[in-house]
This record gives C-alpha cells, structure tokens and sequence, in this order.
C-alpha cells in the first residue's frame, strides 16, 4: 500500500469518529484523494427528518466541490461493521459517477484493512453525465 492509500485510510478511519448518527448508531466516514493529491473528508450527518440525512461520501465530495476539487483518483470508506467490507450506497455511488468512473475505491474495515475495487465496478452501465451529450 503507498503512503497515500495509507494517508487515505487512515483519514476516512478518522472521520467515522466525527459523524453525527443519534438514530442509526451507524458511523461511517470517508476521504476522497483528488487529482492534485489532497484529501477531503466527510462524514455521515444524520437528521430526525430520516430523508435530509447526508452520507458521508457525499459530505466529502460537497466539501471538495466547495474547495475547488473536482477531479478524483480515490475513495476510501468505513464504517463499525467489522466482519464484511462495505460499500457506498447506490445513491452515493450515483453522486460519485458524476465525477468520472476510473475511481479507486478502498473499502475499510474498523481494524484497518482494506479491500479495493472500482467506482466501474460497483456501478456497472451508469448513468453518467456523457449520457445527456448524446441524443
């Protein structure tokens, strides 16, 4: 693993303890690796209106939107489940599409070890922004 895929982990570890989940008890964190090498973070942020909670993948790409970032290499993800990696949600991996399918992206368990895959392969025949050129 490079020193930045350890960077990238070892923030998105840091960030599950930054989440705001009072409901679900379900903290989970992420850190995006963009194009020029910064990593930004997020957090899930839950509300008591259930649907206005925000993931944290989509913290971490709204947070690098806001800082001028909008190309990406790599994500890393985590959250307390310790015997299974998981992935983003379908919602979240529709936002990171938007962004470019040739992602690395880390899965992490708490204990730190990780699984890679592809943004093109947890979302197969996406739906992207190429599709509204094409008529």
């Amino acid at each position: 693993m490079t020193d930045k895929v350890q960077e990238l982990v070892s923030k998105c570890l840091q960030a599950r303890n930054k989440a705001y989940c009072p409901y679900s008890r379900f903290p989970v964190g992420a850190a995006i690796l963009t194009a020029d090498g910064a990593i930004i973070t997020g957090c899930n942020v839950e509300n008591a209106s259930y649907g206005l909670t925000v993931c944290a993948e989509r913290t971490a790409i709204q947070r690098a939107v806001v800082e001028g970032h909008t190309k990406f290499t790599a994500i890393a993800v985590t959250c307390d489940i310790k015997d299974t990696f998981v992935g983003p949600c379908g919602a979240c991996r529709q936002v990171l599409i938007e962004f470019g399918p040739e992602w690395a992206v880390y899965l992490v368990k708490p204990d730190g070890s990780i699984k890679e895959t592809s943004l093109n392969e947890l979302l197969p025949l996406a739906f992207s922004p190429a599709h509204l050129t094409k008529k």
